[in-house]
């Protein structure tokens, strides 16, 4: 029998970037430049002190009508540039950040936090180049921020550079030991690597550090199935349920892990699950629609390929698999016209290798 594409979700999730720095919050006071001398400058830190305060309130709006006002009173201050930035990062104004950040570094140079926090919103727009060199630049002028070492090494990542986010990662948890989100992200490159005993001696000791992290104990999970411990595997999406109940993913890595097991009915409830928390997840229909087609439900199988289909159309799983339940139910023609759709999609994507197992299918039906 032909072997069903299974869509297992392996890729570790990586904790976002964007670590707001906690200095960036420390007594705004003590960040300004010098105490105030005259009326002007009493305003400018009245003004500072009031944003801050919104700010730590979770006022950004406030925050940076505050912040402008100080930054009109007294413009070569970098620290309410730097504060301004983070409001507005806060409220996805990327850009206006930058040209934030851009100020304060051009006022003062050596401003490592500016540097950071510039990282950081170019790392948010997908520019880790440019946020890689300005995490290069914070930590030159500050070599023992864990933080920027553990965003490079998340960036590094992103960038398809393991080895060098594992270096990054490795610094970051000797800076700050008890990091647990830094292990759980070298767990995540170690796996990429093939280390999967490595990565889930990261993922341990994340959960040591951190008991309740569902994430550590997903990719712990992940990591557990590739290694063929698929029981193992069940039990850790079972805590990461149990911590995070509406972790639709690890609903479908659970049932991908059921499915191989042979437990077939317990891998499309967990796929009802994930639907029910995820209505768009085209995933979950492909691989409930595989757990139905195995226990002889060809046409409910079809039924989920066709919502799999209508909600990403360019999903050439689906039409393969889609195929497959159709040639299964003696319907040659349509299962030979989902099939060269399917070819077709490899084909422009570039898998050559599910493009020839397509191809093969077609040729037998012909």
């Amino acid at each position: 029998m032909v072997r069903r594409f299974l869509l297992l979700i392996t890729l570790a999730v990586t904790i976002s970037l964007g670590r707001e720095p906690l200095s960036s919050y420390a007594d705004p006071i003590a960040q300004s430049s010098t105490q105030p001398a005259t009326k002007i400058a009493q305003a400018y830190l009245d003004y500072f002190n009031r944003a801050w305060e919104k700010q730590d309130r979770g006022d950004n709006q406030g925050a940076i009508a505050d912040y402008n006002e100080a930054i009109r009173l007294t413009p070569d201050y970098a620290d309410a540039y730097v504060n301004r930035g983070i409001a507005k990062s806060a409220l996805g104004d990327k850009q206006g950040a930058i040209a934030d950040y851009n100020e304060a570094i051009r006022l003062t140079p050596d401003y490592a936090l500016a540097y950071y926090s510039r990282g950081i919103a170019k790392s948010d727009l997908g520019d880790n180049q440019g946020a890689i060199a300005d995490y290069n630049e914070a930590i030159r002028l500050k070599p023992d921020d864990a933080d920027a070492y553990y965003n490079r090494g998340t960036a590094k990542s992103d960038l398809g550079d393991k080895q060098g986010a594992i270096a990054d990662f490795n610094e970051a948890i000797r800076l700050k030991p008890d990091d647990a989100d830094a292990y759980v992200n070298r767990g995540n490159a170690k796996s990429d690597l093939g280390d999967k005993q490595g990565a889930i001696a990261d993922y341990n000791e994340a959960i040591r550090l951190k008991p309740n992290d569902a994430l550590a104990y997903y990719n712990r999970g992940l990591a557990k199935s590739d290694l063929g411990d698929k029981q193992g595997a069940i039990a850790d999406y079972n805590e990461a349920i149990r911590l995070k109940p509406d972790y639709a993913i690890a609903y479908v890595n659970r049932g991908n892990a059921k499915s191989e097991l042979g437990d077939k009915q317990g891998a499309i409830s967990d796929y009802n699950e994930a639907i029910r928390l995820k209505p768009d997840f085209a995933i979950a229909y492909v691989n409930r629609g595989n757990a139905k087609s195995d226990v002889g439900d060809k046409q409910g199988a079809i039924t989920d390929y066709n919502e799999a289909i209508r909600l990403k159309p360019d999903f050439a799983p689906a039409y393969y698999n889609r195929g497959l339940a159709k040639s299964d139910s003696g319907d040659k023609q349509g299962a030979l016209t989902d099939f060269r759709k399917a070819a077709q999609l490899y084909q422009t994507q570039g898998n050559t290798e599910s493009y020839q197992k397509v191809i093969k299918n077609i040729e037998s039906l012909q």
